[in-house]
Parts: structure tokens; sequence; C-alpha cells
């Protein structure tokens, strides 16, 4: 088994590209996506990152994933109707898949944040900066296929945290409650996570 913690990365990039195409979910999710013919995408968050930590535990690659997170950025068209159609598309095109698919335009993010979160946020300005907001540094990814066997990878922290299985808070917006919320889930699953405490 590799892995690429503490490694270069170029090496990284290899290693996490291997266990990507590795995985029947993942490919099979990231070749879909690219028929809804979305300007800018990415799949990404918990199940690319959980993807990876099932390698470095050597369980099932599609162990303890929920559902696909799939993200676009349209700041043209932010009314719910829009966005919905996308979903519609989605469920369609995944009707089939052995997971859900969740759809979210980025750029309408902050208009329902407050009512589910409590607090409100300002708009995004792209993908990757709503990317830079995710809740850890090692979920803080999106990826997706160029070509026939390539990624575009987006991993604003890097992906060392990934591979060390290290648990690190993003604290660009979420709460320490929201934070202490995730690590319980995770641990149920993957207890050897190491856990970085919110106030370190």
């Amino acid at each position: 088994m590799q892995n690429g913690y503490n490694a270069d990365v170029d090496e990284q990039i290899r290693i996490f590209k291997e266990i990507v195409f590795s995985s029947k979910v993942l490919s099979d999710a990231l070749e879909r996506a690219r028929s809804l013919n979305l300007e800018n995408y990415y799949i990404g968050a918990g199940c690319v990152t959980q993807t990876v930590w099932n390698y470095l535990s050597q369980k099932p690659l599609e162990y303890g994933i929920k559902d696909i997170d799939l993200v676009y950025f349209d700041d043209k068209n932010l009314d719910e109707e829009s966005e919905n159609g996308i979903c519609v598309r989605a469920r369609e095109l995944y009707a089939d898949f052995a997971l859900e698919i969740d759809v979210k335009n980025q750029a309408r993010v902050y208009l329902w944040y407050e009512n589910h979160f409590g607090y409100p946020i300002e708009p995004y300005r792209s993908l990757e900066s709503a990317i830079n907001h995710w809740p850890t540094t090692a979920t803080s990814i999106g990826i997706r296929k160029i070509g026939d066997q390539d990624l575009r990878i987006y991993a604003p922290f890097g992906l060392n945290d990934l591979f060390g299985k290290i648990v690190r808070a993003n604290k660009a917006q979420i709460t320490k409650e929201i934070y202490q919320g995730k690590v319980n889930s995770w641990l149920t699953k993957w207890p050897e996570l190491v856990i970085v405490p919110w106030d370190k």
C-alpha cells in the first residue's frame, strides 16, 4: 500500500490519482458528471476524502460514504428553480447509482446558510473560494475528470493532512460545534483518525 504522507507534491498527486481511479464509485461519478455539461464544477469533500481514508485503512473504498457531493458555480442564475433543474438532471443521470448525488450551486449558498446553520456568510466569489471555506483541511478538495485518465485537482490546503488521516478544522467559516459533530461522526467509522482539537 502506498502512503503519500510527507511525500513530495508530485508523488502525492500520483498516489491520489491512482486511488481515485481505482474506486469504481468515484471513477463512475466523475465520468458521468462530464455529461451534465456544467461550465465549472467539482466532485469533492467527504466522498473524495473518505475514499482515501478507506484506502489507507485497508477498508472497501466505498465504506462509510453517504453521498457524492457535486458542486458548481453559477452566479448568473441564483434562483432555486435553476439549481433544482440541475438537481433533476443529475438525479436522472445517476438514477442507477449506488450513492445519492448531492448537487449545490455554491454561488447561492449564502442565501440559505443562515437558516440552516444559524449565522450569515458572505457570498462566495468563485467555486474555489467556496472550497476554501469547507469545514476541514482534509475535506477541502475538489476534483473533476479531464481527458481519458487525468484529474483537475483543487486542494487549497494540500494533500498532507489527507494522507496523514489528520482532521484539522478550517476555521474560515465553521463553528466549534459543527467541527466537533463531524469529528464525532467520523470517529465511529475511522477511529484511527488523528484529531486536532479546535483550540489548537
